[in-house]
C-alpha cells in the first residue's frame, strides 16, 4: 500500500513538473507573469500543494522559474543577454560534441535526416524537425555536466522561437541546405568538416537572432 502510495506521490510530481514546463515553453504562461500557487494547483484538479512545490523547485533549477522573496513566482523573462549566452553555449558545446563523439551517432538516423532535409516541404514541424536533428547530434555526449548545462538552453531556444514569432529565423530552403552541409561529411565520417560546417550553422542563426532583437520588444 505504500509504495503505491509513493508511486502516485511521483506520479503526481511529474505530471506538475510536465504541466508547468509544457506551458512556460509555449509561453503560455509568458516570460515574467507572475503566477499563483493555489490557482495552479486548482489548474490541476486541485492536487496538493506538495507535488506542486516539488515541480516548481525543479523549473526554478532549470532556470525557468524564478522565486521572489515576498512577491511570489515569476515565469523567468528573457534578456537580450540570455539569447546571446544560448548561442555562445551552442557554439562551444554542439560543434565539440560532434567532432568528438559524433561516431557513435547511427548511421541510419544520420541517412534518415538527409532524405528530410531533401525534401524540406513534406516536413509538417519544421522547427521540430530542426530541435530534432540538432538533439541527434548531441545525442552521444557522454559529458553529464556539460548535457546538464545544454539542456538548459534548449528550453530558452524554445520560447524564443515563439516570441518571435517561430518561423521568423527560419528559411526552410536555407536551413535544409546547411544541415546537409553538415551530414554529407559526417555519412563520411568527416568529422571534422561536419563541426566546422555546424558552427556556420549555428553563426547563422546567432547572427539573425541577433537582428530580430534589434526590431523586436522582448516580454
Amino acid at each position: 500500500m505504500k509504495e503505491t502510495e509513493t508511486q502516485a506521490k511521483l506520479s503526481l510530481k511529474l505530471q506538475a513538473y510536465q504541466y508547468l514546463k509544457t506551458k512556460i515553453l509555449n509561453c503560455e504562461y509568458r516570460p515574467n507573469e507572475f503566477l499563483n500557487e493555489q490557482k495552479l494547483c486548482a489548474e490541476m484538479g486541485n492536487i496538493s500543494r506538495t507535488p506542486m512545490r516539488d515541480a516548481l523547485g525543479r523549473l526554478e533549477q532549470e532556470g525557468l522559474i524564478t522565486i521572489l522573496p515576498k512577491k511570489g513566482l515569476m515565469v523567468s523573462g528573457i534578456t537580450e543577454d540570455d539569447v546571446h549566452s544560448m548561442f555562445e553555449m551552442r557554439l562551444l558545446v554542439e560543434p565539440y560534441a560532434l567532432r568528438t563523439y559524433g561516431a557513435d551517432i547511427p548511421h541510419g538516423e544520420l541517412e534518415h535526416f538527409v532524405q528530410m532535409m531533401h525534401d524540406p516541404d513534406t516536413i509538417d514541424d519544421f522547427c521540430k524537425a530542426d530541435d530534432d536533428f540538432h538533439e541527434l547530434l548531441m545525442s552521444t555526449l557522454p559529458n553529464k555536466y556539460m548535457r546538464s548545462a545544454y539542456d538548459r538552453i534548449t528550453g530558452l531556444n524554445t520560447r524564443f522561437r515563439i516570441m518571435t514569432g517561430k518561423v521568423s529565423m527560419i528559411n526552410r530552403e536555407q536551413t535544409c541546405e546547411e544541415h546537409l552541409e553538415i551530414l554529407e561529411p559526417a555519412l563520411k565520417g568527416d568529422w571534422n568538416t561536419a563541426a566546422d560546417a555546424l558552427q556556420k550553422h549555428l553563426e547563422i542563426a546567432r547572427d539573425k537572432a541577433e537582428g530580430v532583437i534589434k526590431v523586436i520588444r522582448l516580454w
